[in-house]
């Protein structure tokens, strides 16, 4: 009996070699492509990422820029002392001898009642000037108002006020003061406060 050469075992083990060669090499063919969306991912996040710091830094610029200008721009448009608003009032003197200069808004205000809500719209300023109620003969001099008119707004208790300057065509309203005990800025007791007003009628 012949014995089996050595050479045969070798060769026994080549072709298991060569299978698990190939076995391997057709696994990391297979799971390679699952790799790649990783990458697509990160990378998708990244520029996700950038894009949103490079838009914050766009935001953040402009908001910038817009202070710079405010800041930097005249004071024509604002108002910061009560100097300022006398000096932009109709008829400036007439108002600061004989009344207060005043911010006047118009608004619309509409009131649902189902669902019961209050919509205001957009208001708009312009200076104007509050009379006061010993000084309403100036109107009627010059014949902007009749004395029916007076009269009624003296039963109600109300004043004069009124916007555009006297000698075109101004807008007179006869106005409502607010009761001073409803005021915030009056009643501030113990907080240091402004105290009321002896005379609260204007």
């Amino acid at each position: 009996m012949k014995r089996k050469s050595r050479n045969s075992g070798s060769s026994y083990d080549r072709d298991v070699d060569r299978d698990y060669d190939r076995d391997y090499d057709s696994y990391a063919a297979t799971d390679a492509p699952k790799q790649k969306p990783a990458k697509g991912t990160i990378a998708s996040l990244f520029n996700a990422t950038a894009l949103a710091v490079l838009a914050g830094v766009f935001i953040l610029g402009i908001g910038i820029g817009l202070g710079f200008s405010s800041v930097s721009s005249s004071g024509a448009g604002k108002i910061v002392t009560d100097l300022d608003l006398s000096q932009r009032a109709p008829n400036a003197e007439l108002c600061a001898q004989f009344g207060s200069a005043a911010i006047t808004m118009d608004t619309r205000v509409f009131v649902t009642l189902n669902p019961l809500n209050v919509y205001v719209s957009q208001p708009s300023t312009q200076p104007g000037c509050v009379l006061r109620t010993n000084n309403w003969s100036i109107l009627e001099q010059k014949g902007l108002v009749k004395s029916e008119q007076v009269r009624d707004c003296k039963n109600r208790m109300n004043t004069f006020g009124f916007t555009d300057a006297l000698e075109r065509s101004p807008k007179i309203d006869c106005i409502y003061q607010n009761d001073a005990a409803k005021n915030l800025f009056l009643d501030q007791q113990g907080t240091g406060g402004a105290p009321k007003p002896e005379n609260q009628k204007y």
